[in-house]
């Protein structure tokens, strides 16, 4: 057994107050999920470590704050050359911790460094130009100003189906405003979160950045659970699961004030109408309800397509799923799904067809276990007719429906029959999540209903659910989110308004009431 991935720089390490350390053993082991016999990385977290890395990140944090922005965009431009210079180590760590095919995995690396011109970007639309003060006349002598503040420090934690690109959407954000980070990554993918640090960590030391700017703490819910209820940080920007956004909302019922950024998933729907371009939409649905083996929270989780073109739908999503080529993630020619993420994973997933099953539902195309080259926890593409879904009530533990509200993180999709536009908005929302939607049609006035209607962050037309751009806001509603949309917007959580109001001359208002003799004054 090794304990570190070729593409890192240090052992198996926490970072705190600039110093990377060690933390041996073999408490979390992060293996390959497509020849689970290798070994990615391993170590014993410690849970000390945490109160030592929000202690670093307080002590660094006024210093940091008081770096003008262009000191820190330095810093961020200087991450940005590292992550171009590093995306095939970026690629490679991805591929083997994850399970990404090649082409995935170095989509996502990509993503690194095009986070940082997002966020920094000085247009007249840019994310930059809504935490920029500005000033208002307010009297003849009395002017207004407001300007914006970081927040302090920043817990980050992250992911496993996007290990680097969405704890980076958080902390470049962060720091481009002046916070502090503590990143805390999924317990799946610790490589993944170290080799993140050991870039921003270069870029820091290399500008001259205080020590504790950015700290690392691996571990796996303990840990998480210590750090985004620890008294002394200001903020948790949260990607992950409902259940676990939820404890953490719980953690910290009694800090309205610590800003907390949740995005927790989907069980997103598209809609398919009879003058859709079928093409079109069957692609675009099998894509992104299959990509990275349906661990994304933008997949396609269900379908509504209407009963005019039912048949000649349903037959062609088969048929694509059924088509799709699965295999190890560095095979050559490039396969589209590798396996998910864990043994645990597939189980789960399984499971849910056979609940599903069981409620009735119809698997057109079953979903099963397979095996890839190194063995591997690999599963195929499954479909499953329902005849239509619903909202599950809240606290609901059994499947009793086979189009229940929940969310299978894997490949299967279920699709329903509708008979109008009507039905299927209603089904589209059936859901107490509310991340993604799309529409297949081009009808001006469904369009038009579509985007008032649909209960979810991300509205689509002509495309599918998966893919969203870092241009734009991305979060979602219900259980997906709470109206802390990432992408474009994730400047906006990272930092808080102030007011003031400034007088140039003696102005003082004398209400009625008072009495104000000058010679008081003289």
């Amino acid at each position: 057994m090794t304990g570190s991935y070729p593409s890192l720089r240090h052992a198996p390490s926490d970072l705190i107050g600039g110093r990377w350390i060690p933390i041996p053993g073999d408490g979390i082991v992060s293996i390959n999920p497509a020849r689970p016999a290798e070994v990615v990385w391993s170590a014993t977290p410690r849970i000390d470590h945490v109160d030592l890395a929000v202690a670093a990140a307080r002590a660094a944090a006024p210093a940091w704050a008081r770096f003008p922005l262009e000191r820190r965009a330095a810093v961020l431009r200087r991450f940005q050359k590292i992550a171009v210079a590093r995306v095939d180590d970026v690629t490679d760590l991805l591929r083997d911790e994850v399970g990404k095919p090649t082409w995935d995995a170095k989509a996502e690396a990509q993503l690194l460094a095009a986070k940082v011109d997002i966020t920094l970007d000085e247009g007249p639309d840019a994310a930059l130009g809504r935490v920029r003060g500005f000033e208002a006349a307010l009297t003849p002598t009395r002017t207004g100003r407001a300007w914006f503040r970081p927040h302090g420090v920043m817990a980050v934690l992250g992911p496993f189906n996007f290990p680097a690109h969405l704890p980076n959407g958080h902390i470049v954000p962060a720091l481009a405003m002046g916070n502090t980070v503590v990143l805390k990554p999924s317990d799946k993918t610790p490589a993944a979160g170290q080799i993140l640090a050991e870039m921003f960590d270069e870029a820091l030391v290399a500008e001259g950045a205080p020590s504790g700017v950015l700290n690392l703490v691996q571990g796996g819910a303990d840990i998480a659970a210590r750090l985004s209820a620890h008294a002394d940080i200001d903020g948790v920007l949260f990607t992950g699961s409902w259940a676990v956004g939820r404890r953490i909302m719980q953690a910290n019922l009694d800090r309205p004030g610590r800003i907390l950024a949740l995005e927790m998933g989907g069980n997103n729907p598209a809609i398919i109408l009879p003058d859709a371009d079928l093409r079109q939409a069957v692609i675009e649905c099998v894509r992104c309800a299959f990509i990275t083996s349906g661990q994304r929270c933008t997949c396609t989780r269900r379908v509504i397509v209407h009963r005019a073109i039912a048949d000649r739908v349903v037959s062609a999503i088969v048929r694509g799923a059924a088509a799709l080529t699965i295999g190890a993630p560095d095979a050559d020619p490039p396969v589209f799904m590798g396996p998910v993420i864990s043994r645990e994973s597939r189980d789960a997933i399984l499971t849910a067809q056979d609940e599903m099953r069981r409620a009735g539902g119809e698997a057109i195309l079953p979903m099963r276990a397979t095996d890839g080259p190194g063995g591997g926890w690999y599963v195929t593409p499954g479909v499953m007719r329902v005849d239509r879904f619903v909202e599950t009530p809240a606290g609901a533990k059994a499947l009793s429906h086979a189009g229940a509200d929940v969310e299978v993180f894997g490949p299967l999709l279920r699709i329903s029959v509708v008979d109008s536009l009507d039905e299927a908005i209603t089904q589209a929302n059936a859901t107490a999540f509310g991340l993604a939607a799309s529409i297949f049609t081009h009808d001006a006035a469904a369009i038009e209903r579509f985007h008032h209607e649909a209960h979810a962050g991300c509205v689509n037309v002509n495309t599918g659910t998966a893919g969203a751009s870092g241009k734009l806001p991305f979060g979602g509603l219900g259980l997906s989110g709470n109206h802390r949309p990432a992408g474009a917007f994730s400047i906006d959580y990272c930092a808080y308004p102030v007011a003031g109001m400034f007088e140039r001359e003696s102005a003082a208002l004398v209400s009625p009431g008072m009495t104000v003799d000058e010679a008081w004054f003289a």
